[in-house]
């Protein structure tokens, strides 16, 4: 009889102990739970934070492109126009050497003339 009631205060105390790990158990359970929650908040904010760092970034890189664009633009009609200034110049430098040209063969043909004419005097 004194065994029983040596195995009944043991599995009192056992009952108490289990009770107890059970409650503690559960606080931690609830402590994981908040916790969990918290991060999936954090996550949540840190997902939407990244989503408008994504957009802003995003619009920078299209207003940086537009601008890109319109510089070219810009300088492409910048080079066509000093294409047709120096084709112009060419064409100009070409008729003045032509001109040149034909004023030599003049001034030359006005030489030998001159130099006849001397001759025959």
């Amino acid at each position: 009889m004194e065994q029983q009631t040596v195995l009944k205060e043991i599995l009192k105390a056992l009952d108490l102990h289990a009770s107890d790990f059970r409650s503690q158990i559960a606080a931690l359970n609830e402590k994981i739970e908040a916790i969990n929650q918290k991060v999936d908040a954090t996550n949540g904010e840190f997902k939407r934070k990244f989503a408008e760092m994504d957009e802003r970034i995003q619009e920078m890189e299209d207003r940086l492109e537009s601008r890109i664009d319109r510089l070219e633009n810009e300088m492409n009609e910048r080079f066509n126009r000093l294409e047709t200034k120096i084709d112009n110049l060419r064409i100009e430098l070409i008729e003045t050497q032509e001109t040149v040209d034909f004023h030599s063969a003049k001034i030359a043909q006005h030489d030998r003339k001159i130099r006849k004419l001397s001759q025959q005097q």
